[in-house]
């Protein structure tokens, strides 16, 4: 198998070159309006927001930076497929001006303008990024009427664009069923709150940093596996460090992004380079994962009553017997900005070290009802 993987250093309020329905997924997240880091890229892209930002209008200047984005998402609905999904991360944000505290409601400024295109709305996932504590005071400390609850939470917009996605080719029907997951990690990738850590920042140089607030690994890695099937296109119209890249590698999709800071490429280059074999061991310790969970299952439960065609040890329902995981073997950059991956051949199993787990063990007294 292998996969291709193309980044554009362009404004992505137009997807050129990309054609009308050509894209499974979106996976993505904007700056976010009012939050000061990304002040300065809003002003760049409309000099108004800036006017409005130091006369303290800020309701004005907000509304503007969320004029820039909408754009974006009027593209999105072209270049989507009848089906795709767009799963937008994107937070909420506060700012003071003239001794008046204020919410600026992000993300449903942002759900307003998809229903508006004619998206349809899902739930939501609330992230619980734990990176503020509690007692990170907003306001008057111990003192009553003036204190303000801290945003430990983002938001998970999920839109989809028309009927839900039909599979009717043999050859469609064959690639949703190797590209299912495990009924424990259903169980938990699609609860409405999902808890773990932000990312760090690890460029160099501060005017770069301004540019990125990337977020971790594993929340395109879910969305990705949740939402699409193995050679899908995933487009990520804000792409900064290619965490969406890395994450379509991880699941065997394509993917496309759009990043207007050309200064990034180069770090860009250098982590695909060099992440390989951190991005496979998400799969791995999903392998892992469901080896634990087999053998607890069978420990207090009992046999499980299906078994993997292609891992070779029992799952817990007939929707898993065919799920296959994707494990990348080599990226090499084709043409400036296209990346191609290839992947480890279906026999991979027998190569991976799953801690001091006896696969043949697991098949044997894991056994099937």
């Amino acid at each position: 198998m292998q996969t291709f993987h193309r980044i554009i250093y362009q404004d992505s309020r137009k997807f050129h070159p990309l054609e009308d329905e050509s894209i499974d997924l979106v996976v993505t997240s904007p700056p976010y309006p009012m939050v000061k880091m990304w002040d300065d890229l809003f002003t760049g892209l409309n000099p108004d927001i800036g006017i409005c930002l130091n006369q303290g209008d800020y309701r004005k200047a907000f509304e503007l930076m969320h004029q820039v984005l909408d754009k974006v998402w009027v593209e999105l609905y072209r270049v989507m497929k009848a089906g795709a999904i767009a799963c937008i991360n994107t937070g909420d944000a506060t700012r003071s001006t003239k001794n008046r505290f204020q919410l600026f409601a992000n993300h449903s400024r942002i759900q307003s303008k998809f229903m508006e295109i004619g998206f349809d709305v899902l739930p939501v996932i609330l992230w619980r990024k734990q990176t503020n504590a509690p007692n990170k005071f907003m306001g008057s400390g111990m003192l009553p009427a003036g204190a303000y609850v801290t945003l430990e939470h983002e938001f998970i917009l999920i839109f989809r664009k028309g009927n839900k996605r039909a599979f009717h080719l043999p050859e469609e029907k064959k690639r949703r069923r190797e590209s299912g997951y495990f009924w424990e990690e259903r169980n938990r990738w699609f609860s409405d709150l999902w808890d773990f850590k932000g990312t760090g920042q690890e460029i160099s140089g501060q005017n770069l940093r301004k540019r990125s607030a990337a977020y971790p690994f594993l929340l395109p890695f879910r969305l990705i596996n949740m939402y699409s099937v193995f050679g899908d296109t995933v487009l990520d119209p804000f792409l900064g460090t290619a965490t969406t890249t890395l994450a379509a590698m991880a699941c065997g999709r394509n993917s496309v992004g759009y990043e207007i800071e050309p200064g990034l490429a180069g770090y860009v280059k250098q982590r695909l380079d060099r992440e390989i074999a951190q991005i496979n061991n998400y799969n791995l310790q999903r392998l892992k994962n469901h080896v634990e969970f087999v053998r607890k299952h069978v420990q207090e439960k009992g046999s499980l009553k299906y078994l993997n065609s292609f891992l070779g040890f029992p799952v817990m329902t007939g929707q898993e017997q065919e799920l296959k995981l994707s494990f990348v073997k080599s990226v090499e950059e084709v043409e400036e900005n296209l990346f191609k991956a290839t992947y480890l051949d279906d026999d991979y199993i027998k190569d991976l070290d799953i801690d001091e787990v006896t696969l043949e063990q697991l098949r044997v007294n894991g056994g099937v009802r």
